[in-house]
């Protein structure tokens, strides 16, 4: 229809014997010297043929027909009577203070058609929205006297401009639009392949803000995630038959679309197939059996190995005790899988290890593992006789209740672990149907009893350890040490909530007191106990280190060998790709265990420091230890939900390349040797 319209346009001005045109010139605005306007006309009987042209300073902008989050978009006030349709070209998009905007920047042509007046003479008002550090919005008076001489190269620049509009169809027919978690879900085909596709958004009935899109393609295949707000910044809670209107781009193609917002799909993924399914369960199995191993479980592991020590040879006792602490182990992951559905159904941020970035949660995990470390020390029955402090104490004790909370303590502490398979399984039930979410939430938990069912299967495993004897005295030192270490690596992580100087003085205090209190159980001294004497006060020395050593007094010695770290962001990761360089992306926290083994294996390594300062290559680090919405729809938008996450961008790479969880040397050298082209 278009085409048409336009064809005919085209056939009728070429056919005009007379033609009357005007020319405002080329304007300046005293109030805004960075900008100038020039607007011709032409007329045609009962219409006027216009090009509105805006040429910008470097750095400055104005904005397309919907400006987005912020902007005004250009108009021009006419006589009573008079009526303009504007032919907009196709935008780009800005994002400025964490507002995202669609506009032009440089230069811009605007055609359009007014029609209501055949006066000789126009006179309008041009009130145009000028922005760089700061915004303008200025006005220009407009006199087209239309008994000028006809300027020859008016017809042809119209033409040029027309071809820059889009078109109402010519790279997809079949798109499909539904609203999904607060995000709007458009998929759709081409033929050919998509090159480099865009979106750029008008609004949605009752002023609903569509913001900056993620767009994944594979072959002939896209598919856009883009966040959706009302005025005030609350999520639709539907979209379903409002009119979506969108200029779409492939290459050097535009499409103009108008479609409706289409029901929810039931099943829209390809992952949630039985065979896709099978196999992140098996990932959740596995994921959850290799949570066993990592050293955030080991202190509870040390816990229930004592237990064993005490039960000797009485299988029973001993099948009850670990059945139990499964059962613990597999109610927890049902309680998180309970919380994640709230979460889901309440449109809030969601991530594997996000309870750490709450300072009460941490100081609640402090409280307990010191607690416990100090009645694997025999502090209790000195310092506190009171029943209440002794069951809290004696939660990891001889009970079945003990070992049902053994069980549960454990999921806690290996919530900060993402290991491998882990953080595939957890980030397809993060946006799978609530379904499969419980599903795969389940097998985690069962993976991760699987060790204490098979000694509650075959006791006889339990059995085979030494028998008890004086050597367990020194055993619980060794463990109640375990817990303590557990304990003052969860107190650092308050670092980043209640400052250096308090996070510094609780960890003292906490190695003091675990002294004293080891001191006062009147226990013999050993070099056992010397050992622990002599590291704890190196842990307390070197904390204190921080009170009085400036961390600027070291920061130059290191400078030179350091990896250049920038924020995190997508706009980051567009412009490096944008002057042909590969990024490097690292999201982690400080409490994130598998995040540190990734340092010191692999980041911390003179040859992957010395890749990542290559002039060509960007290091782009998010740090999660805290509450971050924009790190959470990054990982979101990628469908990824936990950490540590990597990442590799190039031009021979633009869609990323992600890396396992747990990283590799090699690999990450050979991709980002890769993402070079």
């Amino acid at each position: 229809m278009f085409n048409v319209f336009r064809g005919c346009l085209f056939l009728l001005l070429s056919c005009i014997g007379i033609a009357h045109a005007a020319d405002t010139g080329w304007l300046v605005s005293p109030q805004n010297d960075h900008a100038r306007i020039r607007f011709q006309a032409e007329r045609d009987q009962n219409r006027i043929i216009g090009l509105l042209s805006v040429e910008l300073q470097p750095g400055w902008k104005t904005y397309w027909r919907s400006p987005g989050e912020g902007g005004v978009a250009p108009k021009i006030s006419w006589p009573a009577g008079a009526k303009d349709v504007w032919y907009w070209p196709v935008p780009s998009r800005f994002d400025i203070s964490g507002l995202t905007t669609q506009g032009y920047h440089n230069n811009v042509t605007i055609p359009m058609v007014i029609t209501g007046t055949d006066a000789d003479a126009l006179d309008g008002t041009l009130t145009l929205s000028t922005c760089s550090n700061v915004c303008l919005l200025t006005d220009y008076t407009l006199h087209l006297d239309f008994t000028q001489p006809v300027d020859e190269g008016f017809r042809g620049a119209f033409e040029r401009a027309m071809r820059t509009i889009p078109d109402d169809s010519g790279i997809s027919s079949n798109l499909t639009a539904w609203l999904s978690e607060g995000r709007l879900m458009i998929t759709g085909t081409t033929e050919g392949g998509w090159d480099n596709p865009g979106l750029y958004f008008d609004p949605l009935e009752g002023d609903i803000l569509p913001g900056d899109p993620v767009i994944k393609h594979s072959g002939n295949r896209l598919s856009v995630s883009v966040p959706v707000t009302d005025e005030w910044g609350d999520k639709p809670e539907s979209l379903e038959g409002k009119a979506l209107s969108f200029v779409l781009t492939n290459g050097g193609k535009a499409q103009q679309t108008v479609m409706t917002v289409g029901a929810t799909p039931t099943e829209h993924s390809t992952q949630d197939t039985p065979a896709g399914m099978g196999k992140m369960l098996a990932f959740a199995l596995l994921g959850g059996v290799i949570l066993n191993l990592m050293p955030c479980v080991l202190p509870v592991m040390g816990m229930k190995l004592s237990s064993v020590l005490q039960a000797g040879s009485d299988q029973q006792k001993i099948r009850l005790r670990f059945m139990a602490t499964s059962a613990g182990i597999i109610t927890s992951f049902m309680l998180l899988a309970a919380m994640v559905t709230v979460l889901k159904v309440t449109g809030a941020t969601l991530g594997w290890g996000i309870q750490f970035q709450n300072p009460w949660f941490i100081g609640l995990m402090v409280a307990v593992t010191f607690l416990f470390a100090l009645n694997l020390f025999g502090a209790f029955e000195v310092l506190l006789p009171s029943a209440a402090a002794g069951r809290l104490a004696t939660a990891g004790g001889s009970g079945l209740p003990g070992s049902f909370c053994e069980g549960m303590f454990a999921t806690l502490l290996a919530t900060p672990c993402s290991a491998p398979f882990l953080g595939t399984a957890v980030a397809f039930a993060l946006a799978a149907p609530l379904h499969s979410l419980w599903l795969i939430f389940l097998m985690l938990g069962v993976g991760m009893s699987l060790p204490w069912l098979l000694v509650a299967l075959i006791p006889k495993v339990a059995v085979l350890l030494p028998k008890p004897g004086r050597w367990m005295n020194s055993l619980k030192v060794i463990l109640g040490l375990m817990m303590l270490a557990s304990s003052l690596w969860l107190a650092s992580l308050l670092n980043v909530h209640l400052g250096t100087m308090v996070s510094h003085v609780v960890l003292l205090v906490l190695t003091v007191v675990a002294l004293a209190v080891y001191a006062m159980t009147g226990q013999k001294t050993s070099p056992l106990f010397w050992i622990v004497v002599i590291g704890l006060s190196v842990f307390g020395g070197y904390q204190l280190r921080g009170f009085v050593v400036s961390p600027s007094a070291t920061a130059g010695q290191h400078d030179a060998q350091a990896i250049p770290w920038q924020p995190l962001s997508e706009e980051a990761i567009q412009a490096a790709l944008a002057q042909g360089k590969r990024v490097f992306v690292d999201i982690s926290a400080d409490w994130c265990v598998t995040c540190k083994v990734n340092e010191h294996r692999v980041l911390n390594q003179p040859d992957v420091i010395a890749a990542l300062r290559q002039p060509d290559v960007v290091a782009l680090r998010g740090d999660w230890s805290q509450r971050s919405e924009a790190i959470a729809l990054f990982l979101e938008a990628r469908n990824r939900y936990a950490i540590p996450f990597n990442q590799v961008y190039g031009p021979g790479m633009p869609e990323g390349e992600m890396l396992s969880p747990l990283l590799d040397k090699h690999t990450l050298l050979t991709t980002l040797n890769k993402a070079k082209g």
